[in-house]
């Protein structure tokens, strides 16, 4: 597990060190929105189509979204009530609830399962994001955005997953699946092609997302609370969740691992659009992301 967190460290690096030297003099938040773009409308639905054309669907796939699901509800819950008790200012609060319930599962998660479990793996960590995370996300997290930030956005739920592709690469990979549609080998082999570029872009573009300048004294106690919620809590929430589920082996390890991913990226996005916390949210993800690097280990050695 070190040695596969420490080659996903590496790549992250020179996300950093890309953001802090600026090479070629290029703009570092257009270099970062070109990969996210390219990762996220053509190349990870090109994955997740390869992927779940041809997985072995079973009961697990519910389990997962369920263990999933649960956790997101869990941290959401967990969140409102401690900011609730700290009376905190309402971006504040619809920050931090963000930042604590939805986990990192496709940027970093699926890079990190991927090397350490494989094709299950792979699997596990794109069922756990988009049956689960994405949809909650799509719908709960954006209306707690909007009922928390300033500004007033509304997006129709049906409409937001109409312009989310990996979904809609996830839902047709599992009809083409169920329907018993054999996968070519000459798609299967681009799809594979496009699909191997993935994690590296992601792991760089994650190191382009850091934002240094926004760890502050005045956002260490934000931070602290959805660390230990994050890190901590829902871990061991949905490894309790799954068990009753019914998940084990490699499958329940790679649940609970998601689960215990730093926050999404794409928070800062949604901040942005509702106004909410966006130098707080960053300050999460960078301190969440370089803790897990420590956390991620511990909670490996204890599946193992």
């Amino acid at each position: 597990m070190l040695d596969v967190l420490l080659q996903m460290a590496f790549l992250v690096v020179c996300g950093v060190v890309w953001r802090v030297a600026k090479p070629g003099g290029l703009d570092v938040d257009q270099i970062r929105q070109a990969l996210t773009g390219l990762v996220y409308y053509l190349l990870l639905p090109a994955l997740v189509l390869n992927v779940l054309w041809q997985a072995p669907l079973s009961l697990d796939t519910p389990r997962i979204a369920l263990s999933a699901a649960s956790g997101v509800i869990g941290g959401l819950l967990l969140s409102w009530a401690i900011c609730r008790k700290q009376q905190m200012p309402r971006a504040a609060v619809g920050t931090i609830m963000l930042a604590a319930a939805f986990p990192n599962a496709t940027y970093l998660g699926l890079p990190v399962l991927e090397a350490v479990f494989g094709p299950i793996g792979r699997s596990v960590a794109i069922q756990y994001d988009l049956f689960a995370c994405t949809p909650l996300l799509l719908t709960v997290g954006m209306s707690v955005a909007q009922h928390y930030g300033s500004h007033a956005t509304t997006t129709h739920p049906a409409t937001a997953i109409l312009k989310t592709p990996p979904l809609l690469a996830a839902i047709l990979a599992v009809l083409l699946n169920l329907a018993g549609v054999p996968l070519p080998d000459v798609i299967h082999n681009w799809l594979g092609l496009m699909g191997g570029a993935v994690s590296p872009l992601m792991l760089i573009a994650l190191g382009l997302s850091l934002r240094w300048d926004t760890l502050r004294v005045a956002h260490a106690w934000p931070v602290l609370i959805v660390a230990v919620i994050q890190l901590a809590l829902m871990p061991i929430w949905v490894w309790l969740a799954a068990q009753l589920f019914g998940l084990s082996g490699n499958t329940l390890a790679g649940v609970v691992l998601e689960a215990a991913m730093p926050s999404m990226v794409l928070g800062i996005v949604i901040c942005d659009r509702y106004g909410l916390d966006t130098s707080l949210y960053a300050a999460v993800v960078t301190a969440t992301t370089v803790l897990s690097f420590v956390t991620l280990p511990l909670w490996f050695g204890l599946l193992s």
